[in-house]
């Protein structure tokens, strides 16, 4: 009995050893690397003039920090914020990106002039984990404007973790209407 219990432990072992070796997967000479957008821009400025009139600004919560178990205990996070031209047809102008702290002061301005998004197209900014310069209650400020009605995503996603433990959560952006 006892060498047939090591015969099939034998198995078991050569069986997930084979499934293993044969699930990894060689690099083919036809894929392509793809391009990581590191440098927070695009290399397109818009043309079209801005028209006050036309201009939408959303809120994007950041959470760069949270809180753990007490006050004094903080966990960093990576947050990236990520804008998407849902439209099929249109661009998406964005003239403004700017990152608040906690307190609300100005951390950095992500653009200098507008900035398009072809129809479709996204576009990603990372605030790293070892950034505290945002805090937990930081946000952004985008200012963006189209030439027909569009209901582009403002999104942020929050990535961290706790020893062996991972989590990540989404925020949602709004539209700041003034009165």
């Amino acid at each position: 009995m006892r060498k047939l219990n090591i015969s099939f432990s034998s198995i078991c072992l050569l069986a997930v050893f084979t499934t293993t070796i044969l699930s990894c997967k060689q690099k083919s000479k036809e894929e392509v690397p793809v391009e990581i957008l590191d440098n927070h821009t695009l290399n397109r400025t818009a043309n079209a003039t801005l028209n006050d009139s036309l201009t939408r600004q959303v809120y994007v919560p950041i959470y760069s920090d949270i809180y753990n178990q007490t006050r004094d205990s903080r966990t960093l996070l990576t947050a990236t914020l990520s804008i998407r031209n849902t439209s099929l047809k249109d661009s998406l102008f964005v003239s403004k990106i700017d990152y608040y702290n906690t307190e609300g002061d100005l951390v950095r301005s992500y653009i200098d002039s507008p900035i398009y998004l072809t129809p479709m197209e996204s576009i990603d900014y990372v605030i790293e984990q070892q950034d505290t310069s945002g805090g937990s209650g930081a946000n952004f400020l985008i200012d963006w404007y189209s030439k027909k009605r569009l209901n582009p995503l403002f999104q942020a996603v929050m990535v961290g973790g706790l020893g062996a433990q991972a989590f990540s959560f989404t925020t949602e952006g709004i539209e700041i209407i003034e009165e």
